[in-house]
């Protein structure tokens, strides 16, 4: 009869410490960690960062900016070649005082000016391949920044190489005065029995340059260093104010949102 062989007991105290080794982790059925790499970059093609897109979009949006300044500055040098533009310039022929009136209501102590204003002034067009059209002018004369008077005159076209002369009447005009204003003004007239002037005249042209027709631009005149003598404050007969000594300036006006800028 053939004779069972029994494991020892060093075997079967062997055998049973890997389960007794699992039996005793935190977590017996979990996998140990291996960290995994998220990168979506492979060995034959190049990794494309967040970095190196940015990159690029500058690179090539200043590229592309130099290139449209490039453009720009090449098509106005042409543009200036050719045409040469320049402002027109304007200037005071005349200036006359027609009515003249500062009184002083005393049933109700107010102050009412009343005044007209007969203006001549030229303009003239230097350049040779440009026309110039001019839509209806507004026209103000100031004193210290008074409005004295305002007005308007027609429209007109300014040829090339060619002098417009226009006559005006700014006037009559009435309004009641503050007591600052007329101030200012009995202190100019009592000291040298005259006003200093400014007139201020806004318009809006048109362009034109051969076959090419721009759009309507915005421009403003300022004219002064203008002297007229008015006596004692109340004037009825005419007077020629001196404006030998006047002189206008000419700028673009732009206007963005609110905001008007002067060029």
């Amino acid at each position: 009869m053939a004779d069972r062989v029994h494991p020892s007991a060093n075997q079967n105290a062997a055998a049973a410490k890997p389960s007794s080794a699992r039996n005793h982790l935190p977590y017996p059925t979990r996998h140990p960690y291996r960290p995994y790499t998220t990168s979506r970059c492979l060995r034959k093609d190049p990794c494309f960062s967040c970095s190196r897109c940015l990159c690029l979009t500058c690179f090539w949006s200043f590229i592309i900016l130099l290139m449209i300044s490039l453009l720009a500055a090449a098509s106005a040098t042409v543009f200036y070649t050719l045409f040469q533009p320049k402002y027109s310039s304007v200037s005071i022929n005349s200036l006359k005082v027609s009515y003249f009136n500062l009184s002083t209501n005393p049933s109700d102590d107010t102050t009412h000016l009343t005044t007209k204003f007969n203006l001549t002034l030229s303009v003239r067009n230097p350049n040779k391949k440009i026309t110039f059209y001019y839509e209806p002018f507004s026209i103000s004369v100031l004193s210290n920044s008074i409005e004295l008077a305002n007005g308007s005159f027609t429209e007109f076209t300014n040829l090339p190489d060619s002098i417009f002369t226009l006559h005006t009447t700014v006037g009559p005009y009435s309004q009641v005065m503050d007591t600052d204003s007329v101030n200012s003004l009995n202190a100019d007239l009592n000291m040298k029995n005259e006003l200093p002037l400014k007139i201020v005249m806004d318009t809006t042209v048109i362009i034109n340059m051969g076959k090419l027709k721009m759009k309507k631009i915005r421009i403003g005149v300022n004219c002064d260093g203008i002297h007229a003598a008015v006596l004692k404050a109340k004037n009825v007969i005419p007077t020629t104010a001196n404006s030998s000594k006047a002189k206008c300036k000419s700028h673009l006006r732009i206007k963005i949102l609110k905001w008007i800028f002067k060029l």
